[in-house]
């Protein structure tokens, strides 16, 4: 969701605001916007998820970050400036890992919706996510107990892989190999 003054404010702008602020902000072409605290369904989620990805992936070329973890989307070809915070980034080209941030494309990001933030993640960040390239998009919904799982096609436009509700198996089209139990991430 966006501040209330949706006034184009610059990147340093943005940046001070951030400093004189506890809340989590992300950053869109000049927009500011709000990132609610997460739910307690959203945490236990997010853990579970980022610890399966975290087994998966030890040892091998790609990295799992967790919020609040700024990832600021980049490519040579592209303008405009996006800060997000995604609750879960698969990265895998390490060459753009800074102190505090990301900056490139990271190749799965994981959202997991809010009851507040439900359209910036099904629109506004996927959209974004699209244009830049990450290659594999789930959406989990801990409220329906869902996971909607996208990936870019030929075309460059994200097609839905997969939708599983309450139980299943869901796997990974990028990460081949990975795969998570729909029982499991969503057990209270």
């Amino acid at each position: 969701m966006s501040l209330p003054h949706e006034r184009k404010v610059s990147i340093e702008q943005f940046y001070k605001m951030r400093e004189e602020t506890t809340e989590l902000l992300e950053y869109m072409d000049g927009i500011v916007l709000l990132s609610p605290s997460p739910s307690t369904a959203h945490q236990r989620v997010s853990a579970r998820l980022q610890a399966r990805l975290f087994h998966f992936l030890e040892g091998g070329e790609c990295e799992v970050f967790s919020a609040p973890y700024d990832v600021q989307l980049y490519r040579k070809d592209l303008k405009g400036t996006n800060i997000f915070m995604p609750d879960l980034s698969v990265i895998c080209d390490k060459e753009g890992i800074e102190e505090n941030r990301y900056v490139g494309v990271p190749t799965v990001v994981a959202e997991i919706l809010s009851p507040s933030n439900q359209s910036h993640d099904l629109v506004t960040k996927m959209e974004a996510y699209m244009k830049y390239g990450v290659k594999e998009y789930w959406i989990v919904n801990p409220m329906l107990k869902s996971i909607q799982l996208y990936a870019i096609n030929e075309n460059g436009v994200y097609q839905q892989i997969e939708v599983m509700k309450n139980t299943g198996l869901v796997k990974s089209e990028v990460l081949k190999g990975f795969q998570v139990r729909l029982e499991d991430i969503f057990k209270s």
